[in-house]
């Protein structure tokens, strides 16, 4: 599965890191790719292992707002 996510409070690398870093601690996830001008991040997960719904979670938890 892919999925896009708007994430509209990323500012900076340090965002773009963390995103990655949660986004990464996740079994299932294989890619993840995220464009700051569009405040974008594009996950490829397979979703046996995990669902949109928990990405969103993660993200959501650790303080980003995604639409």
């Amino acid at each position: 599965m892919k999925s896009v996510f708007k994430i509209p409070n990323i500012r900076n690398n340090r965002d773009v890191n963390n995103i990655r870093k949660v986004i990464s601690n996740n079994e299932g996830v294989i890619a993840c790719q995220i464009n700051t001008q569009k405040c974008e991040v594009s996950i490829v997960y397979d979703d046996y292992f995990i669902t949109e719904d928990k990405i969103i979670q993660c993200l959501e938890d650790v303080g980003y707002a995604v639409f």
